[in-house]
C-alpha cells in the first residue's frame, strides 16, 4: 500500500466519532428486547377482552351495561395486582335506540337494513312517509338548495375504500358526523347515509352525528352498504322513490358513567406519570371487541410485563375511559379532574387487535433520544418509524393539545371498517397473534419511556 493510501485509511480511522453518530444504528437495550420478547407470549390482553365481551357484553354509555362494565374492570385490574385502583364518575346526557325499520314503498318495494346514528331524533311511533333526494357525495348535498331538499328524506352515499392508516374515515365521515345537522337546516324531514364502512355485508355501521346548537335533530340512520347500494341501483332507474322510516330512539336524560383508574407506581414522583388509555364503553350493536376492549387489553397487559419486571422509574398510569363513543364525555372529564397532574407522556390504543406497523411521536427536543430507543426496540416487531406527528387519541387529546408528549403506536386499519360499530364486532374478529404483537409493541415502548432517564417536558408545537 502506497504512503497515499495509508494516510487515506488512517483518516478514516479517525472519522467514525462522527460518521458512526450518524450512521450506526441504535442497539435496544438487552432488558427491553427481552421484555419485548416475552410478551409476545402475553395472555393477559386475551384474558380481559375475552371476560370484558362475555361477561358484560355491549357497553353503551350511560346504561347499566357500563355500569357493570366499570366494576368488572375495576376488579379486573385489581386482581391484576394495580395499585391506587378507582372508579371516577360524572354525569352524561344519555341517548338510546329503539325500533329501527324502513322500506321503499315505491317504485320497487322491498326492506332496508338499517340502525340509527347516535343522538337521531325520533319518528313517531307509527314512522314517517317522504320522498327521498339522492346524493353520491356529501359535497353535492351542501351544494345543493334548501327546495331541493326541504319536506324530504335526504340520502348520501359514498364510496369509502379500506388504508392501512384508516384516513378514508376522516374523508368520507362529515356525512355522518355533521350530516343530519345540515340536512336539518335544510328542511329535510329525515336523513340516510350509506355506513362509512368498507365491508358488503349487511351489517349497518353506526356511530355519533352532531347537531349544531339552535338545530332541530331529525331521524337519521346509516344504511348497510349493500342496501345502500340496492338504493342507489333504485335511483338510477330514474324513477322517484318513496321511503317509509320508523325510528323510536329517546334521550334518557342525564346519568352516571365513569373512568376506571389504575397505577403501576414508579420510584421517581419528580419523572412524571405515563398515561396510557382506551376506552371501555361501546356501542351496542355488537360487544365492542375491537372498539375498544381490546384497546384496554393491550394497554393493562403491557402495563403487567412492566410491573412484573420491576419497579420503573416513571409511574404507569392506566385511563379506562367512559362513554368516548357517544362523545369523549370521559376523556374530557379525566382531563378536567387531573390536567394539574405531572402526565409527561400520553398514548392511547383505539383502533382495534390488528399488527401495530408504525410508530410516531411529538417529543420535545431534549427527548428525542428517548423517541429513538422506542423506534430501535420495536424494529423487531416489524414496525417503522413514521414521520408524522403523533397526536394520541379521543380521550387523551386535551393532554396532547395542550402540550403533552405523545406516542402513538399505529395499527393496521386495512380491515378494521369492514367492522367498526356494526354487530360484527365480536371477539371472534381478533387475531390472538396480532394482539399478541401489540402487547409487546407496548410493552417495548413502555419500558423505554417509563425508565428514560431523559426528562420528558412539553412539546412546544403541540395543536
Amino acid at each position: 500500500m502506497n504512503r497515499h493510501l495509508l494516510l487515506a485509511a488512517a483518516a478514516a480511522l479517525a472519522l467514525p466519532a462522527t460518521l458512526h453518530a450518524q450512521t450506526m444504528p441504535i442497539v435496544p437495550d438487552a432488558d427491553v428486547s427481552a421484555l419485548r420478547d416475552a410478551a409476545l407470549q402475553d395472555e393477559y390482553a386475551w384474558d380481559l377482552v375475552e371476560g370484558l365481551t362475555t361477561e358484560v357484553g355491549p357497553r353503551l354509555a350511560g346504561t347499566e351495561a357500563e355500569a357493570r362494565a366499570r366494576s368488572w374492570a375495576e376488579a379486573h385490574l385489581k386482581g391484576m395486582g394495580f395499585a391506587n385502583v378507582h372508579i371516577e364518575t360524572y354525569q352524561m346526557p344519555v341517548w338510546e335506540r329503539g325500533v329501527e325499520t324502513a322500506h321503499i314503498v315505491s317504485p320497487f318495494p322491498q326492506a332496508l337494513t338499517l340502525t340509527a346514528l347516535g343522538r337521531s331524533a325520533a319518528t313517531p311511533p307509527e314512522g314517517i312517509e317522504a320522498e327521498v333526494v339522492y346524493f353520491p357525495t356529501f359535497a353535492e348535498m351542501m351544494a345543493a338548495p334548501a327546495e331541493a331538499i326541504r319536506g324530504k328524506i335526504v340520502f348520501v352515499s359514498n364510496d369509502m375504500v379500506p388504508t392501512q392508516d384508516g384516513s378514508g374515515y376522516g374523508a368520507n365521515g362529515a356525512a355522518r358526523f355533521v350530516g343530519p345537522s345540515f340536512a336539518s337546516q335544510k328542511g329535510a324531514v329525515a336523513m340516510i347515509i350509506k355506513s362509512i364502512g368498507t365491508d358488503s355485508h349487511r351489517t349497518p355501521h353506526t356511530g355519533g352525528t352532531n347537531f349544531a346548537e339552535g338545530v332541530a335533530p331529525i331521524p337519521a340512520a346509516a344504511l348497510s352498504v349493500p342496501d345502500a347500494e340496492q338504493l342507489e341501483r333504485v335511483f338510477e332507474r330514474g324513477q322517484p322513490v318513496r321511503l317509509h322510516l320508523t325510528l323510536t330512539p329517546r334521550d334518557s336524560g342525564m346519568q352516571e358513567s365513569g373512568n376506571v383508574i389504575a397505577e403501576v407506581p414508579g420510584s421517581d414522583p419528580d419523572a412524571g406519570i405515563v398515561l396510557i388509555a382506551c376506552h371501555l364503553d361501546s356501542w351496542d350493536l355488537g360487544t365492542g371487541a375491537i372498539d375498544d376492549a381490546a384497546g384496554c387489553g393491550i394497554v393493562a397487559a403491557a402495563a403487567r410485563h412492566i410491573m412484573e419486571a420491576g419497579q420503573p422509574r416513571r409511574t404507569i398510569r392506566i385511563l379506562f375511559a367512559g362513554a368516548e363513543e357517544v362523545g369523549v364525555f370521559g376523556g374530557d372529564a379525566y382531563y378536567e379532574a387531573h390536567k394539574s397532574d405531572p402526565v409527561v407522556l400520553v398514548s392511547e390504543s383505539d383502533f382495534g387487535a390488528d399488527r401495530v406497523w408504525r410508530v410516531t411521536t411529538n417529543l420535545p427536543g431534549d427527548a428525542d433520544a428517548v423517541g429513538k430507543r422506542v423506534a430501535a426496540a420495536l424494529a423487531p416487531l416489524g414496525i417503522v418509524a413514521g414521520s408524522g406527528k403523533a397526536g394520541g387519541g379521543a380521550d387523551v387529546g386535551e393532554f396532547a393539545r395542550n402540550g403533552t408528549a405523545v406516542i402513538d403506536l399505529d395499527q393496521d386499519g386495512t380491515r378494521y371498517f369492514d367492522l367498526h360499530h356494526t354487530p360484527d364486532d365480536t371477539l371472534d374478529k381478533i387475531d390472538p397473534e396480532q394482539l399478541r404483537q401489540n402487547v409487546a409493541a407496548w410493552t417495548a415502548m413502555l419500558a423505554v419511556v417509563a425508565n428514560a432517564p431523559e426528562a420528558i417536558g412539553p412539546v412546544a408545537d403541540a395543536e
